[in-house]
């Protein structure tokens, strides 16, 4: 009986390379996936308490805030933490006052408390409590505008408006500083009452207050005028 013919070791190459081949690549996916099989089956860790010294601190309790606002009274529950520009715009609604920069540096929030011009967004409102303050809203008598306000519009003195509640309070403030006797650092001797509101005694004392858009010269010019006018 003649023997069967045994297949070619030339011809079987191929078919083994390719057993081979595909043995490896199942040997590696196992390895690789073994680590993922693992930590699948380990229980997830507890998480760790968070120290106190991180946790979040609960809000502070509101308190009444007594304030009168543009003549009216108000009773504000506030956090100690609000600023007193919040406290007119989210909480009275007076949105007259403006947010510009929120660090002093602009003016755009300048308000009147008890008569003097402060920067609402530096200060907390619980730090007046009792005290009157005025804004913007509170300037015009009923539907009359006060002198400055007509002034502002006569001459100009505003494009965008979005600075012209704090120029308008702190002007107000300005006429009344000068009135009382007050120097500015632009007076040639401090120690005695300025003899005029000139030009370059209203740019120091309005210099606190930016306006983007550049109406600087109409706006000193409607403070002049309201001075001159008496």
């Amino acid at each position: 009986m003649s023997k069967p013919d045994l297949p070619n070791d030339a011809s079987h190459a191929p078919n083994l390379a390719r057993r081979r081949f595909l043995q490896s690549a199942a040997a590696a996916a196992t390895v690789g996936a073994a680590p993922h099989l693992s930590a699948e089956e380990q229980p997830m860790a507890t998480p760790q308490s968070t120290p106190a010294s991180l946790a979040p601190r609960p809000a502070a309790n509101a308190r009444p805030v007594h304030l009168t606002i543009n003549g009216r009274p108000y009773v504000l529950q506030l956090e100690p933490r609000v600023t007193l520009l919040d406290a007119l715009r989210e909480y009275a609604g007076l949105t007259g006052t403006k947010k510009g920069c929120d660090r002093g540096q602009c003016g755009a929030c300048t308000v009147l408390v008890d008569g003097r011009r402060i920067n609402s967004c530096l200060t907390l409102a619980v730090m007046h409590e009792g005290e009157t303050v005025t804004t913007v809203e509170g300037l015009a008598q009923q539907d009359t505008l006060s002198p400055i306000q007509r002034a502002f519009i006569e001459h100009d003195a505003f494009q965008c408006g979005y600075c012209t509640p704090g120029q308008l309070c702190s002007a107000t403030a300005l006429l009344h500083e000068f009135s009382d006797g007050a120097a500015s650092a632009v007076t040639e001797d401090v120690r005695m009452r300025p003899p005029a509101l000139t030009e370059p005694e209203i740019r120091e004392r309005m210099s606190g207050n930016l306006c983007r858009c550049g109406a600087y010269p109409d706006i000193v010019a409607a403070v002049r005028v309201v001075y001159e006018r008496g």
